[in-house]
């Protein structure tokens, strides 16, 4: 590790500022009426709302502008979210991509669950692709039925840290929370942006405070882990819970070892440089895993998960299990059958290897083999089912979508999710959900299941975006679903107040 100095440019949210023409106003007090406690709860009523993206539907006739669907819960209906919404900054563009990426939480404290949109193909002010979050608040009339929403993009009159840039992609990944000590926070991914004079090094914003506090940081920023390279794409992905949150960096190289991939973890917190505070980071050649050679391409980091967890010697979930994504990890002679290295990460931030979980492991009873092209890990999903007790196998679950996956007989690239226990064997007690089995709809070709995974509590989310129109759809699963089982609950374009005509309808669900 080699400490740097650099300056992490801070901007306070409270200000107006312009986005391709939009003026979005800094947050103000909103008036209580949510009922806090529940996740994903936009509207306040205490029952758990789901917000299900179509990134690439058309809006206002605008090809891919992109929308959000957000079903309230109770029966409650349905309300549509994009860039032509009142109250949400801007207008839909073609090829915006509104909800290429998702975070739900308490924003600004009031018990409303809040919105951060990520859309990374945004242009700005005629620079294409530089990329922009909305954040578009609950309120008990409603998400998007109070404040306006408030804007994250770079430039000077912008609140993030650099000038905009084409294929920035600001936006590219989101994850938000709220800290341990009551601070709510987003983070940011901004794996396009040309830091430090080094192409696509990747950089992320942490927003801070009910009136967000916006700082930016990289791996060229103190005590940040590791080099900063070209391409190390830092920011590609991001997860948190209220203690740590962690950046995935899939590009970077470990040792002479081009595109191997790495994980950095933070506490969602500032230090003194006013950046997030560094923990530690790692490749596959520092983890001392069953597979220790990084090798070229491997995309360690492509995905990342994570979910509370408390031990058997702490009184609440201190600690944090990440799950890391490497799907274009070679196993055998099968070339980019894909791998997921499972850490746990301490309160203080020390990090521990839990496992190294690839298909066809005989040791850890892992059903299903390890075939080429299966990129299983391209997707992730963490949930604590129950962060109030001692986590066991039961409790702490992981989905891991393997969209390349086909059994015999299946369609080529029909895809499938597979569900994990995160402690102990992995193979104890996993499940395998496919396309005609638990998964209801037939095998296609690139259907590519597996693609969307969420966790909302109790429930496993799996989207089917792609393939047949006929099978499009949003699938809610118990996290202890056996293989072949059936979903709880389901949500398809042209039912239950749900507009038709989706084009990737659940390609991200929070």
């Amino acid at each position: 590790m080699r400490r740097r100095r650099t300056t992490a440019v801070v901007a306070s949210a409270a200000l107006l500022f312009s986005v391709a023409g939009g003026l979005i106003a800094a947050p103000a007090a909103q008036a209580a009426g949510c009922t806090s406690g529940v996740t994903s709860d936009f509207n306040g009523d205490g029952v758990r709302d789901t917000a299900i993206a179509d990134p690439l539907a058309t809006v206002s006739g605008q090809e891919k502008a992109g929308a959000v669907q957000i079903v309230y819960g109770g029966g409650k209906g349905v309300s549509t979210l994009s860039q032509d919404t009142a109250n949400v900054s801007d207008v839909a563009e073609a090829g915006d991509q509104f909800g290429f990426s998702l975070a739900a939480y308490d924003a600004n404290l009031d018990g409303c669950t809040d919105l951060a949109v990520g859309m990374p193909y945004e242009d700005v002010n005629a620079v294409q692709d530089a990329g922009l979050v909305q954040l578009i608040y609950g309120s008990p009339a409603g998400i998007g039925q109070g404040m306006p929403s408030l804007g994250f993009r770079q430039g000077t009159d912008g609140n993030m840290a650099d000038a905009y840039e084409a294929k920035d992609w600001v936006g590219y990944s989101v994850a938000g929370g709220v800290s341990s000590t009551g601070v709510p926070f987003l983070v940011i991914g901004v794996p396009g942006e040309d830091s430090s004079g080094l192409t696509d090094m990747g950089l992320a914003a942490y927003a801070s405070g009910v009136t967000p506090v916006v700082t930016s940081f990289h791996q060229n920023s103190p005590d940040v882990w590791h080099d900063p390279v070209a391409g190390n794409r830092f920011g590609s992905a991001v997860a948190a819970t209220s203690r740590h949150f962690v950046v995935g960096t899939p590009g970077a190289p470990i040792g002479s070892t081009d595109q191997a991939g790495a994980v950095v973890a933070f506490k969602p917190s500032l230090n003194a440089n006013n950046i997030p505070q560094p923990l530690f980071g790692i490749g596959q050649d520092s983890t001392g895993t069953d597979d220790t050679a990084a090798e070229t391409g491997d995309g360690f980091a492509t995905a990342v998960a994570m979910a509370p967890y408390r031990s058997s010697d702490a009184a609440t979930a201190t600690d944090s299990l990440v799950a890391v994504g490497v799907p274009n990890e070679d196993v055998g002679t099968a070339a980019d059958a894909g791998a997921v290295q499972l850490l746990r990460i301490a309160e203080a931030g020390a990090v521990t290897e839990n496992a190294w979980m690839t298909q066809g492991t005989s040791t850890d009873d892992v059903t299903e083999a390890a075939d080429a092209g299966d990129y299983f890990g391209q997707h992730l999903a963490a949930a604590n089912t129950d962060p109030s007790v001692v986590g066991t196998a039961t409790t702490m679950r992981l989905a891991v979508g393997v969209p390349g996956e086909e059994a015999p007989g299946d369609a080529a690239d029909s895809g499938a999710v597979q569900i994990f226990p995160m402690l102990g064997a992995p193979g104890v007690s996993d499940s395998l959900l496919r396309p005609g089995s638990g998964i209801p709809s037939a095998s296609a070709p690139r259907q590519f299941a597996g693609m969307s995974v969420a966790a909302a509590g109790a429930s496993l989310y799996v989207g089917m975006p792609y393939g047949p129109a006929s099978g499009r759809a949003v699938h809610a699963y118990a996290w202890t679903v056996a293989s072949g089982g059936s979903p709880s609950q389901t949500w398809k374009p042209g039912e239950g107040g749900i507009p038709s005509g989706a084009q990737a309808f659940g390609a991200v669900v929070r």
